[in-house]
């Protein structure tokens, strides 16, 4: 890892691999790029680009109030440039993937493909849906309010992880998340940073939507999530592909919110798939 400064902040980088250019923007907000390290089996073909956005993880330099859209974006871009990649190919996860759809439609020129993994075009999945669909799986209204408080940023700092531990196993088909992501991140130590939670979804995705600009989007897209996602569920990614002219939809079976985790194997094989036939051999 490294950091690299553009537009007068650090951004934490990891670039492994050979081959055409992949860019991982992970989710959140609040979280870093060790959530997509299982996808680290794809260097072998791909040219990977983990960072941290601005705000998150180990990346530095930036207030908190920084944390838009706007900037996120740009961010991505001028990583782009200096890292001397023409284009490159978009992943984008969670809020990563409300990052990736941001970049899609304010840099086109910068992308060849974008995929898509477990996010959503509007931000009401998360923040109203989301509760309550916990409360119809059963989960108590202590902890359904807790949800709603959490995606709309109503925490302190100190209660980050003391909120979301309330329905963390929700992240997971398996109700195992916790555990899975200790196996996935054995020997790394993530970095949390709470006032980024609080900021990204108190104030940058309140009311925040793309849907009705999905079809600008003309770089072919993969749109993939896991069947049991809570956040964005499956009728929202048929929403969310159909919207996208040149989208294949994929539902990640056994998986909830990280398919990546709960069920690499398709998930990185749909991403070769994907990009082989997309980058690698274009018709």
């Amino acid at each position: 890892m490294s950091t690299i400064s553009i537009r007068g902040i650090s951004l934490y980088t990891e670039v492994i691999g050979k081959g055409y250019p992949l860019v991982l923007m992970h989710g959140g907000p609040g979280l870093d790029y060790q959530t997509l390290l299982p996808l680290h089996p794809l260097k072998d073909q791909f040219t990977l680009v983990f960072y941290d956005h601005r705000c998150n993880g180990r990346s530095v330099g930036a207030e908190v109030t920084t944390m838009t859209m706007e900037n996120l974006t740009a961010d991505a871009d001028a990583l782009r440039q200096a890292l001397g990649f023409e284009k490159w190919a978009v992943l984008g996860h969670s809020f990563g993937g409300n990052v990736a759809l941001e970049y899609a439609l304010r840099y086109p020129q910068s992308l060849s493909h974008l995929v898509l993994m477990d996010t959503g075009g509007d931000q009401w999945w998360v923040n109203h849906n989301a509760p309550n669909l916990l409360a119809k799986r059963g989960y108590s209204d202590n902890t359904v309010e807790a949800a709603r408080r959490f995606f709309n940023g109503h925490v302190a700092p100190r209660e980050f992880l003391s909120t979301n531990m309330k329905f963390n196993d929700a992240y997971s088909y398996r109700k195992e998340l916790l555990s899975t992501i200790k196996a996935v991140l054995s020997g790394h130590t993530p970095k949390f940073r709470p006032e980024a939670l609080i900021f990204g979804y108190g104030k940058v995705l309140q009311g925040w939507s793309v849907m009705d600009r999905l079809g600008e989007i003309l770089v072919p897209t993969l749109v993939m999530a896991g069947r049991f996602d809570f956040l964005f569920p499956t009728e929202h990614q048929v929403q969310l592909a159909a919207g996208i002219p040149n989208a294949r939809l994929e539902i990640i079976e056994l998986a909830g919110h990280n398919p990546q985790m709960e069920n690499p194997a398709p998930v990185q094989r749909l991403i070769r798939e994907f990009l082989q036939a997309e980058v690698l051999d274009p018709a």
